[in-house]
């Protein structure tokens, strides 16, 4: 299993390019199965995730080739309604294919979705959703079985923001008869950028971005061309990545209206940014100043980001409380940061953060996609070598980033240990992943 080796304390400067949205891109995808026809997309990350919602498409009977500019999918003929749990089970936005088989077959068949090891994330409210709109629910050996002869707009009040949820159900109710209406729905730009494509295939969603949500259903769509929106986590990360090294990004096709409060949060620490010339440009100074951080729905702090920022105030002068109000387990990256010398006290969902002089290499462990990426910025400015192992995690979510940190002066490799011999065990680098990959 590959490992990431870096050897830290280098200063990043020059600039980098941020990929599509991975969480743009996977809605978009499955959107394609809302009508037959070839769909074009542009600016598709290469990322694991979306390989396996291409093999997702393509075993219900989508057909998908690459083009120069992004992919092609023909959605003319599929031939079949199951998601099985062999796909399913690796990437939890798998069940984003329920809403659009339901509303264009009018039944679907669904494995309960798997996912980063972050806490519970249930799909209950899609499914009380669906059967507002119609649909029959059943639950039976691991699998959602879903069916209706039509839907039926409904009005559908969310308990808490879902952005899964307001996608899958937006998407159903494209074709349902009548209005529906869906209440404090997610106000993420990722739902925004699939409100714009269900526009462009013909249908009439309003009040995206706000928190009621208005879908007059239509009797058909159409095939249209979607360029994927920049992804505004990875362009965070490497907002942060220059903070910490004290370095100087520009970072080049970026929305900086999609991350006002982690720029602001970085703004507080010290840190310069200009949005001022179509790009992204991030200035670290030292001393870094330590905030608080809470994770809020959007236009609030991402909780996609609160591990990244984590690093950031083990190396800040004074005390910090992060509190994590979305998922209950993604403090799991503290255990590996404190191996790492990092002064971080957890008690429920707050941590406090006393800020280090310095940060020691060490031998950690990836548990998430996100904790992954944090561990990579924490190796960063680390004194010696890190070693960071199951970085499977960082393929599911970011293009090319050892490629994309080197070209930026980073001393970072990925490796694949040798098995261990009577002499010991030894490393050789990983095979593939010498270019860009986007």
């Amino acid at each position: 299993m590959d490992e990431i080796v870096i050897q830290g304390g280098q200063r990043l400067d020059g600039e980098v390019r941020i990929s599509g949205a991975k969480n743009a891109a996977l809605p978009m995808l499955a959107a394609s199965l809302l009508t037959g026809g070839r769909f074009c997309y542009t600016n598709i990350p290469d990322l694991k995730d979306i390989e396996s919602i291409r093999q997702l498409l393509c075993t219900i009977g989508a057909q998908i080739t690459e083009s120069p500019d992004g992919l092609i999918v023909d959605t003319t003929g599929l031939n079949d309604v199951e998601a099985p749990y062999e796909l399913v089970r690796k990437m939890r936005a798998s069940v984003l294919v329920l809403g659009p088989l339901l509303a264009r077959l009018g039944r679907a068949r669904v494995s309960l979705p798997g996912g980063c090891a972050i806490g519970a994330r249930p799909i209950n409210m899609h499914l009380e959703g669906f059967s507002r709109l119609g649909a029959r629910i059943t639950l039976e050996h691991g699998y959602v079985q879903a069916e209706a002869e039509s839907l039926t707009g409904n009005e559908i009040f969310f308990d808490v923001p879902t952005v899964t949820g307001t996608e899958n159900l937006m998407m159903a109710a494209v074709l349902a008869k009548g209005t529906t209406v869906l209440r404090n729905a997610a106000k993420e730009p990722e739902v925004t950028a699939l409100a714009d494509m269900l526009n462009a295939m013909g249908a009439r969603v309003s009040g995206a971005a706000t928190s009621t949500i208005t879908i007059e259903g239509v009797d058909r769509l159409y095939p249209a061309t979607v360029r994927v929106i920049p992804d505004r986590i990875e362009t965070g990360t490497y907002m942060v990545a220059a903070a910490l090294t004290g370095g100087c990004i520009r970072i080049l096709n970026a929305d900086a209206s999609h991350l006002k409060a982690v720029i602001a949060k970085l703004r507080k620490t010290g840190t310069e940014v200009d949005t001022s010339d179509g790009a992204v440009m991030v200035t670290g100074r030292r001393p870094v100043t330590s905030v608080d951080i809470k994770t809020l729905p959007y236009p609030g702090f991402p909780t996609d980001m609160q591990a990244q920022f984590m690093v950031l105030m083990c190396i800040a002068n004074g005390l910090s409380m992060i509190s994590e109000t979305i998922f209950e387990n993604r403090f799991i990256h503290v255990l590996e940061l404190q191996r790492m010398g990092a002064d971080i006290q957890v008690s429920g969902n707050h941590a406090m953060v006393r800020g280090a002089a310095r940060l020691s290499g060490a031998q950690v462990m990836a548990s998430d996609l996100r904790a992954s990426a944090c561990l990579v910025l924490a190796g960063l400015v680390a004194e010696g070598t890190t070693r960071i192992s199951r970085v499977y995690h960082l393929d599911r979510g970011y293009a090319a980033l050892e490629d994309k940190f080197r070209s930026l002066g980073a001393d970072i490799k990925r490796v694949r240990p040798k098995p261990k011999t009577a002499d010991g065990p030894g490393t050789e680098p990983a095979s593939g992943r010498t270019e860009p990959r986007n």
